[in-house]
């Protein structure tokens, strides 16, 4: 995997080993470095997890005998690609640098920033981001969505919140999935001209509508629009459901999206991949519920 790593880190510009490893917290938080990073994480961990159910030499794309359907949030959606051959993981990582550098610089343009609004009814949530000038720049399903806008207009939300909801800012460098990022949806636009898409392996789904797409060019398409689009994963969550799944993998870095499925998809078998000891046990998954689901954050 150093190699690999090697050749990583040479796509992204950046010394992917040592901000895996040694940078501090003020560093990764960087977009221009968190994005690559997570990419990188996902996709280091698909080939080591699917290494123990098939071929080593050859584990990407997924195998649709074994993953029935996969499904990224927001950045997640490149690690998505690639597992599903969608994109080469280089491609990949070199989408997703120019992502991150050019929202980064359109963070630095405006003072912008998210807050996520747990609780309440969802139509007087919506409805309260919309009357705020916001945008509901994630919809995660299971009583939480993100609003985002300019810092003066998610003041003046956090002292009118929508009935029996509780806000909490988040940490970000800016509105992410809103109009904020236009300038950076434009650069990937520019970087993806000389990218190739193939068909996905298995089901693939979109962060803009939860719909299955079998197109790689269109999903590439879907990936460049959705710099500046919400992440509709509640949608995502539900086409799971409706499609029937029994188990859901997410990969590092993992957490949030199984905390969401506990309650959203209540029955299915739930693994957040944290740690290389959690590796032996995805495989494992991987075998138990062939043709069933990954997830990446």
């Amino acid at each position: 995997m150093a190699e690999t790593f090697a050749s990583w880190s040479q796509v992204t510009g950046l010394d992917l080993v040592r901000y895996g490893t040694t940078a501090d917290a003020d560093e990764i938080r960087d977009t221009a470095v968190a994005q690559p990073l997570l990419v990188a994480a996902g996709l280091a961990t698909a080939t080591a997890m699917f290494d123990r159910v098939s071929a080593p030499e050859a584990p990407l794309p997924a195998d649709p005998s074994l993953v029935d359907v996969v499904a990224g949030h927001s950045v997640g959606e490149f690690t998505a690609a690639a597992v599903t051959g969608v994109l080469s993981p280089k491609e990949a990582l070199a989408l997703v640098s120019e992502r991150g550098r050019g929202m980064a610089e359109a963070a630095a343009a405006a003072e912008t920033g998210m807050t996520a609004v747990l609780g309440g009814v969802r139509e007087e949530v919506l409805a309260a981001i919309e009357a705020a000038g916001l945008t509901p720049a994630n919809d995660n399903g299971s009583g939480q969505i993100v609003a985002a806008g300019t810092v003066e207009r998610l003041a003046a939300f956090a002292e009118n919140p929508p009935p029996r909801a509780r806000l909490r800012s988040l940490s970000v460098a800016g509105a992410f999935h809103t109009a904020h990022m236009a300038p950076a949806m434009e650069r990937v636009r520019e970087a993806a001209r000389r990218t190739a898409p193939s068909d996905p392996s298995v089901r693939l789904l979109s962060n803009a509508d939860g719909t299955v797409v079998d197109s790689g060019t269109e999903y590439l398409d879907r990936l460049i629009s959705q710099v500046t689009s919400p992440v509709r994963w509640d949608a995502c969550t539900q086409t799971l459901a409706d499609l029937g799944v029994t188990a859901l993998i997410e990969l590092t870095p993992a957490g949030t999206l199984t905390g969401l499925a506990k309650r959203a998809l209540r029955g299915v078998e739930l693994l957040a991949v944290k740690t290389p000891d959690d590796l032996d046990r995805a495989g494992a998954l991987i075998k138990e519920h062939a043709g069933t689901t990954a997830g990446s954050h």
